[in-house]
């Protein structure tokens, strides 16, 4: 008997397909265009948006159909805003921000937890974990500044069109301001349901052979 899948795996894929569709006319557009930066970033996300399908498929790593509807959104939203949408609505860039962040949030959670799942000499109590997600993407926040002023000093040298830029001081410091906003929401609600992953993680890449 064949299983069906559940209404709301099927719900995000739907919505998955719907924007990997958008993301492959940007970059159709690109193409089109002569626009390399559309061609870039619509590439770089469409690749993005297999990724959880990737885990399960290769690496039986069970994810949410929402955690992978969260990644695909992510990078989605990012894609809009370069093709043009960050010029058009200032509070563009600070959403984008707050998802980034809270992807990133996810990443470093997944991550301490499966070691201290795996290791009896590692503890990482709940409050601590709290922390640990606000300095990881404070961190992370602050190696991507430093990285688009990388890029903005890159673009005088040279005269090329990056993929990023930024935007003033004023716009550094909102930037930081919704990356901690996104990795707050990842520390009050993410961590009930990233456990799961971070225990096939640490099935997979530390059971004995």
């Amino acid at each position: 008997m064949m299983l069906l899948p559940r209404p709301s795996t099927v719900n995000q894929r739907r919505i998955t397909r719907a924007m990997q569709a958008v993301l492959l006319a940007v970059v159709v557009y690109g193409v089109a265009a002569g626009q390399p930066k559309a061609i870039v970033n619509g590439s770089i996300a469409l690749l993005i948006t297999t990724l959880p399908a990737v885990l399960e498929r290769n690496y039986e790593i069970p994810l949410d159909p929402w955690l992978g509807l969260w990644i695909t959104t992510a990078v989605f939203l990012h894609t809009l805003g370069s093709a043009g949408l960050y010029a058009q609505i200032g509070w563009w860039d600070h959403l984008t921000h707050a998802f980034s962040a809270s992807l990133a949030a996810a990443a470093g959670y997944i991550t301490a937890r499966s070691l201290d799942l795996h290791s009896d000499d590692i503890s990482i109590p709940a409050r601590f974990a709290f922390v640990y997600i606000l300095v990881v993407v404070l961190s992370f926040g602050v190696v991507w500044e430093l990285f688009e002023f990388a890029l903005d000093v890159a673009a005088d040298e040279t005269g090329l069109t990056m993929p990023l830029a930024q935007h003033g001081l004023d716009d550094t410091i909102r930037d930081l301001m919704f990356n901690s906003l996104g990795a707050l929401m990842v520390a009050f609600f993410g961590q009930v349901h990233l456990t799961g992953v971070a225990e096939t993680i640490r099935e997979e890449l530390f059971a004995p052979e």
